[in-house]
């Protein structure tokens, strides 16, 4: 037995094996052994930085049980964001050391020690400092000492949204300083997923917390110098042994199958600071929206096409379209139209309205159908919400078939609302009005809405809205003409505030996809399926109504079916092989 324990204690990672045993859980995957290493075996001053869910709070919360079990008399704090956190993972460790046979002789003998969810004691000669202490970052840290400090996702949102806040994390960070004991063996631990481009893991590397960097995928080769040598020893060898490039790093974890649905549910900018870990992007990353995603056609007011296949074949850029993205970004026209055209199952207005003034009054139309979204028209005028302006919206949507308003309720608290359905009542048009009050920074929340939809290729937008959006504004000079422009606005916009300074007809389009995001998740090719079958089901109650009249068209459907399946083997493939 003192073999075994000799051995637990020699080697964190037998130890963690052992741990996740008694836990019930499986073997520790390839990344875990390895952050597991390097928490063993790294510098004084570290940091850990690994795709979001691999593991790393349980496994740091298993090195604390490590440290303790080979020297009970260490001094051990844990800070996160939020004092919840750090108490949650204290209460984590004493479940453990009381529910785990061999941890046992951790439990204090005297009735005297401390054992609360705030700080604990172990079975050590009595101190001043508890030998476990949780606390937020923002809380009671001086006063304290540690032989061992765990400082576990200390960057949150709610704390790293802007300049200021992220100097104020960093300027609490610098007290871990002063807590830290003079012992050679005294360690300050940092674990973390970045969440801005901005983000103060990056400022902590330049302060000597080397950081071990472990990404979801292997990064592509011309990304390497990005991570400036960081990346986790074993990523580096199998890069050097020949490994694909953005193939999972951890299959075990999360696979192929896995990876791609969080990319496309997150969207490529937040998935490639939370899964790769990279923080230095360019400007081609910096601005996520891009004009080559959308997928742009003629659109038809009333119908659309069970399916849409965009594909960045050269070939389909329309090079006769103006475009003011940023180098390289074009129009892509799509590779395929699929299936019959019908009506749209719902067409919206979304509405941004405004003051008189330098900011629009804008307005969006969009269809949805199958998972798509046409973007018929856009319209932006300059007069506030005038009747004016109002009736020419209500005209649009009388063209397009609307049945919805979608208006934003932080301008006027609700009075435009109220105006249309002054003149909605005076036209006798029967649509309904839904209000929408925004509470996340605008930058975020445009980039939120639009970007996953983007990615996946699912807004289809008329060739007369660039045409439009180009022309607009004529007579004022260049350079403020741009600033109008909804693509320009689009492809200019990036998570740093006041990212553009007019941003109306790009905050209206998102907010009508916003509208339409439970929407997106339904399959073109699961709807053309079952059409396929209604059209059936149609045919078979006709002849069992009408046998005799019905005979004759019958075959012929049965003949029509055998053709509709061959066609809905191939629209499948098609989606499957390009979507």
């Amino acid at each position: 037995m003192s073999n075994v324990i000799t051995a637990l204690q020699d080697d964190f990672k037998l130890f963690l094996q052992a741990l996740w045993e008694q836990l019930d859980l499986p073997s520790p995957t390839r990344a875990q052994y390895a952050i597991a290493d390097y928490l063993q075996h790294g510098p004084k001053r570290l940091q850990i930085q690994a795709f979001r869910g691999v593991g790393k709070s349980w496994i740091t919360g298993a090195f604390v049980l490590w440290t303790l079990f080979k020297d009970p008399e260490k001094k051990i704090m844990i800070i996160s964001a939020s004092k919840e956190r750090a108490d949650n993972m204290s209460i984590f460790l004493q479940k453990l050391i009381i529910e785990t046979a061999w941890l046992k002789h951790l439990q204090p003998k005297s009735d005297d020690s401390r054992w609360s969810r705030i700080s604990f004691d172990v079975n050590c000669s009595p101190h001043q400092a508890p030998s476990v202490k949780s606390v937020g970052i923002t809380g009671q840290l001086t006063g304290s000492r540690a032989d061992l400090m765990i400082l576990d996702d200390i960057e949150v949102p709610g704390n790293s949204m802007t300049e200021l806040m992220r100097e104020k994390l960093l300027q609490l960070c610098t007290e871990a300083e002063s807590i830290l004991t003079p012992k050679d063996d005294s360690r300050i631990c940092y674990l973390g997923t970045p969440q801005t481009v901005f983000t103060v893991y990056r400022k902590l590397a330049e302060r000597s917390y080397r950081p071990f960097v472990w990404t979801a995928r292997y990064p592509k080769r011309n990304k390497l110098s990005q991570y400036e040598g960081l990346l986790a020893p074993q990523i580096v060898e199998d890069i050097e042994a020949g490994a694909e490039e953005w193939e999972p790093t951890d299959p075990d974890r999360f696979d192929d199958d896995e990876l791609l649905e969080r990319e496309a549910a997150m969207g490529r900018s937040n998935y490639m600071l939370q899964f790769q870990l990279d923080t230095s992007l360019s400007d081609a990353e910096k601005f996520p929206l891009k004009m080559a995603d959308l997928i742009v056609t003629s659109v038809n007011p009333k119908e659309g096409p069970d399916s849409i296949v965009w594909c960045s074949d050269p070939r389909n850029v329309l090079k006769e379209l103006p475009t003011v993205g940023l180098p390289g970004d074009y129009f892509y026209q799509p590779m395929q139209i699929q299936g019959e055209w019908t009506p749209y199952q719902e067409t919206i207005c979304s509405v941004d309205p405004s003051g008189r003034g330098s900011d629009e009054t804008a307005a969006a139309y969009i269809s949805h159908k199958n998972g798509f979204l046409y973007l018929h028209e856009m319209r932006a005028y300059r007069d506030g919400y005038s009747d004016n302006t109002l009736l020419d919206i209500l005209r649009g949507c009388k063209k397009y078939g609307v049945t919805k308003l979608v208006i934003e309720t932080n301008f006027g608290d609700g009075i435009v609302s109220e105006l249309f359905k002054k003149h909605l009542q005076q036209t006798n048009q029967g649509i309904e009005i839904e209000e929408v009050r925004a509470n996340v920074r605008k930058e975020d929340r445009i980039i939120d809405s639009l970007e996953p939809v983007l990615n996946q290729h699912r807004l289809v937008v008329d060739r007369s809205v660039i045409e439009w959006d180009y022309s607009s504004n004529k007579d004022a000079a260049p350079e403020e003409r741009l600033l109008y422009m909804l693509f320009y606005q689009l492809s200019r916009m990036c998570r740093e505030k006041g990212a553009v300074k007019h941003d109306d007809r790009l905050d209206c389009l998102a907010q009508g996809v916003q509208y339409f995001t439970d929407c997106l998740s339904i399959s073109a090719a699961e709807q053309i399926k079952l059409r396929k079958r209604d059209e059936w089901n149609s045919m078979l109650e006709d002849f069992l109504d009408n046998p005799t009249a019905s005979a004759n068209h019958l075959v012929f459907g049965m003949d029509l079916e055998q053709r509709q399946k061959a066609r809905l083997n191939e629209d499948q493939k098609s989606v499957s092989t390009w979507v």
